[in-house]
């Protein structure tokens, strides 16, 4: 099965270049439906014909990002070398309250990329990367 989500362009560039493998999200009821072994397309927020498509490898679900963020890589889900001082759970309240945390639980969706394209154009008139 294929799903789509989107992302910001900081995360989306590091699933890209194969510095990110674990995509953090609420387990809410479209997460849910995820297996290993289905795709998800990423469509970029700054550009709707950038897309990468990835492969599930595994799904590490937690009752909140605190627990997320203790059991799992931090450099697997986005961050630098340089970043993982500051790193905090907190920095996912952007994206999900601690209510909505405490109702799904969160997941750490481990991928591996299959498909990277990019274009200004829609993809009939796209060109290669």
């Amino acid at each position: 099965m294929q799903h789509t989500m989107t992302l910001q362009p900081k995360p989306f560039e590091r699933i890209r270049k194969g510095q990110k493998t674990i995509e953090m999200r609420l387990y809410d009821s479209k997460r849910r439906q995820i297996q290993p072994g289905d795709t998800i397309l990423f469509t970029c927020t700054a550009s709707p014909y950038d897309t990468l498509t990835v492969q599930v490898q595994s799904l590490h679900i937690f009752p909140d990002f605190a627990a997320l963020y203790a059991a799992l890589p931090l450099t697997a889900c986005g961050y630098t070398e340089e970043e993982l001082p500051t790193a905090s759970p907190d920095d996912m309240t952007q994206y999900y309250t601690p209510t909505q945390q405490k109702q799904c639980g969160v997941v750490g969706i481990r991928i591996v990329l299959m498909k990277s394209s990019c274009s200004d154009r829609p993809a009939q008139n796209a060109i290669s990367c």
